[in-house]
């Protein structure tokens, strides 16, 4: 009788601490994710399973690859937000530059057209040129208010934002510019190369390229460095002020893509473009993982993080969400990711 208690004790000592393993284990991986990935992976699976179960049109092959061409020009934008939130800044100018972007090379492209209306490749080639500059010069004013005069990137990509939108709306008076070439918006807006909307392979394109930047070469290393520690790297030799101004102009440059994109979609030049992309393009940043300290982030996560954006957004309107909840629920997220980024910093 005695030996039947010990064993069953035994057993019930054997199953509580495969229980505690079991659980343990558990512990262990959603940590390592979570310090790994941060909120993004969670967020991605809870997301899914809702929009799964509410309705039946949200996982099917259709409706996901219209959210991977709606989330081309996020994903852009947002991939230049992690440099610069690496280096530990922000750009919130980023919707002016798309803005101004869609106002400078359509009005760039109709004067062409108005010289030589039969030259097609020429007149895009132009509007290209108008997109390059703007950015350059938007990039170029956050970079070295930010490097050399150390102003703070909230103040100094703010204001640029605010001279921006004014420019855009002097430039325009308001009124969306008009009589765009129909070849510019057939290619760049809608046309495809091997069965591929040209969106995504401009993505595609972009993606593969800051990839390998961030990781395999001296600039990627120095812009983590400089968001890492800015003194250490300043010590180390790095010319920290030109790796700030080169991380603006860089993200300046791929918003600007994204607007030039966004222009030919809507073959108008429009001063309304991107209105929201700075809230969107931080929130799919720091939802995907990447550090507001600056120093962490990776191109694979940012990716699905705007990915992510584009998917919540199309769940609520395949449920008739307002636009005004939507805002509400974006705002939530980002606050969410914020505060789980700072236990993650804090138990990594």
């Amino acid at each position: 009788m005695r030996t039947k208690i010990m064993s069953k004790e035994n057993n019930i000592n054997i199953e509580g601490t495969s229980v505690r393993f079991r659980r343990d284990t558990v512990r262990r991986v959603f940590f390592k994710i979570f310090n790994t990935s941060g909120v993004l992976p969670f967020f991605l699976l809870i997301a899914i399973i809702v929009f799964t179960l509410f309705t039946n049109k949200f996982l099917t092959l259709q409706n996901l690859t219209n959210v991977a061409r709606q989330s081309v020009y996020l994903t852009l934008v947002s991939l230049g937000q992690m440099i610069v939130l690496i280096t530990g800044g922000f750009d919130l100018s980023v919707g002016t530059s798309i803005a101004i972007t869609s106002v400078m090379s359509s009005t760039a492209m109709v004067y062409a057209a108005s010289i030589f209306p039969n030259v097609i490749w020429l007149i895009i080639l132009v509007g290209i040129l108008a997109s390059i500059l703007s950015a350059l010069i938007i990039g170029f004013l956050n970079g070295v208010g930010v490097s050399r005069f150390q102003v703070s990137p909230f103040i100094m990509t703010l204001g640029v934002q605010s001279i921006g939108a004014g420019f855009a709306l002097f430039i325009t008076g308001g009124v969306p510019v008009t009589g765009l070439i129909p070849e510019f918006g057939n290619v760049f807006g809608f046309g495809k190369l091997f069965g591929v909307p040209v969106p995504v392979l401009f993505a595609l394109v972009a993606i593969i390229i800051f990839w390998f930047v961030m990781n395999r070469t001296k600039l990627g290393t120095y812009i983590y460095a400089v968001g890492g520690n800015i003194k250490a790297a300043n010590l180390s030799g790095i010319n920290t002020k030109k790796i700030l101004l080169l991380s603006y102009v860089l993200c300046a440059l791929l918003a600007s893509m994204a607007g030039f994109l966004l222009t030919a979609r809507v073959e108008s030049g429009e001063t309304n473009l991107g209105a929201t992309v700075a809230l969107e393009s931080i929130a799919a940043c720091v939802i995907a993982g990447v550090s507001l300290r600056g120093g962490i982030g990776k191109i694979e996560n940012v990716v699905l993080g705007a990915f992510f954006i584009i998917m919540v957004q199309n769940g609520m309107n395949l449920l008739q969400v307002g636009s005004y909840m939507q805002m509400i629920l974006l705002g939530s997220l980002l606050i969410l990711a914020i505060i789980f980024d700072r236990y993650r910093f804090k138990f990594s």
